[in-house]
């Protein structure tokens, strides 16, 4: 990942001068995410929703299909905003950038990947895990080493009781699992629940549940970006707000209604599940703010997997102000 990003770097830079040139329209955002999952509700509420339109902006959004493209349309100009993972800011950071991004806003507080088997496991426990094969993402990304941690803090070691296998691409995992690879995959909603009522797969474990309160995903900028852009982004915040307000007034069916038009192939009822599945392990960070602790919980996570080659302090890559402003304290 931290080469990756080297790479990225100078790209960025030799960039810069063509990029300067384009002009944007004032109210249009470029967001680029990760992935696309229900896991995201709250964004696609807002967009659906007609809530930022309200505050007079236009969301353009593009799939990142993993944190290191995500981070890539970011660093290079063509996304105004990632919707990521925050351990991609400390490697920036820790590359020594001038303008480096920043987290301005955190939309889950959980991991949101659920663990399936090929074979039903209804008493399953993460020690089963023991001699087997797991696809849990790519090396240095959350997803991983989130993995990584919680079987750690359980005894089992890496490539001694069991194997991740980093070797397939965040957007391909699902279906190299579907195609023989590996004993058990991560899987975000509603994939994983639609898969398990097409008879594929089971169910068998919530990773969120057992990992615990982490910044998993979050909005980020560039620190030029958030600094010229303090209204813009404030107006983006307040839709997101009223995302929230809606979620916690609605019934999951009515949320599953709302945003049915971002998952054309998924039924209803899968994506209900799915808003289900997530709050019941609390999964949004339902006020924005990132946390100093959960910071330094990511980092302790970070160095535990070997990708942290120095720790970062938590007020130069966390900027809470607009947040705070918007959802108060």
């Amino acid at each position: 990942m931290k080469r990756i990003l080297t790479i990225i770097l100078t790209i960025c830079i030799l960039a810069m001068p063509m990029l300067g040139c384009k002009k944007q329209d004032e109210g249009t955002i470029r967001l680029n995410e990760v992935t696309h999952s229900v896991f995201y509700t709250p964004l696609y509420l807002a967009i659906e929703n007609g809530y930022f339109e309200d505050e007079g902006l236009k969301i353009e959004l593009t799939n990142g299909g993993g944190a290191d493209n995500s981070m890539t349309a970011l660093l290079s100009g063509t996304a105004d905003i990632g919707l990521m993972g925050p351990e991609t800011v400390i490697y920036v950071y820790n590359q020594g950038k001038a303008d480096y991004p920043k987290v301005f806003g955190q939309l889950t507080q959980k991991d949101g990947a659920f663990l399936v088997s090929r074979v039903s496991e209804p008493n399953f426990r993460w020690t089963d895990l023991q001699g087997k094969e797991i696809l849990a993402g790519r090396k240095g990304g959350v997803p991983a080493m989130t993995f990584e941690y919680i079987m750690n803090q359980l005894g089992m070691q890496n490539n001694q009781d069991f194997t991740m296998n980093f070797d397939v691409q965040f957007n391909l995992m699902t279906s190299a699992f579907l195609g023989g690879t590996a004993d058990y995959c991560t899987v975000f909603e509603p994939t994983a629940s639609e898969y398990q009522a097409s008879g594929k797969w089971h169910i068998v474990a919530s990773v969120g549940e057992q990992g615990g309160e982490i910044p998993y995903t979050s909005f980020i900028a560039l620190g030029s970006y958030i600094k010229n852009n303090q209204e813009k982004l404030e107006k983006f915040m307040k839709a997101i707000k009223k995302a929230y307000e809606y979620i916690e007034t609605h019934s999951e069916y009515e949320v599953a209604e709302a945003i049915v038009k971002q998952f054309p192939s998924t039924t209803i009822n899968s994506i209900e599940t799915s808003i289900k599945s997530y709050k019941n392990i609390n999964a949004w960070k339902t006020d924005m703010q990132a946390t100093e602790a959960s910071f330094t919980r990511l980092q302790d996570i970070m160095q535990n997997a070997g990708e942290l080659t120095s720790r970062v302090e938590f007020n130069k890559i966390v900027d809470n102000s607009i947040a705070r402003q918007v959802f108060g304290r």
